[in-house]
């Protein structure tokens, strides 16, 4: 809430050409204000209106920030893909066996599960790990963009 009320005063001060005074107290604690007090630092802030809407895009990162070729990116594009579908035939091999394993699994109840809740417990966690093998399919699919 302490943010949506400092983004407003930031936001209307400009408008009203208010002055905006910025106090830390001993405890830490930062007060933003109108209304200047001792030991009271004054902001100096930019209107709004002299932002200009293309500067923010025009360069997005440092003059000397290094750029990567556009074929170097395509071969990264490509060993990524490469990689995404080597752990997606992975991934659909198992799912597969967590199937059969929850198929076996639910056909037959072991000695040991006397008490029906042992049974269900059992078998919930192969059809957890279903669902989590299935989640991961759908997450590299939509990586790939199938």
């Amino acid at each position: 809430m302490r943010m949506f009320w400092l983004l407003a005063l930031v936001c209307v001060a400009p408008l009203t050409h208010a002055a905006i005074y910025k106090y830390v107290d001993q405890d830490g604690n930062i007060t933003y204000t109108n209304i200047p007090r001792a030991g009271a630092r004054r902001l100096q802030l930019t209107p709004l209106s002299t932002i200009s809407a293309g500067t923010a895009h025009a360069n997005p990162g440092p003059a000397n920030f290094p750029r990567v070729s556009t074929s170097t990116q395509e071969k990264r594009d490509a060993m990524r893909r490469e990689l995404l579908q080597h752990e997606l035939a992975g991934e659909e091999g198992k799912l597969a066996a967590a199937q059969q394993a929850l198929k076996a699994g639910e056909a037959v109840r072991l000695g040991n599960e006397r008490n029906y809740q042992k049974y269900l417990d059992r078998v919930q966690g192969l059809k957890d790990a279903v669902l989590r093998h299935q989640q991961n399919v759908d997450a590299l699919k939509k990586q790939l963009g199938e």
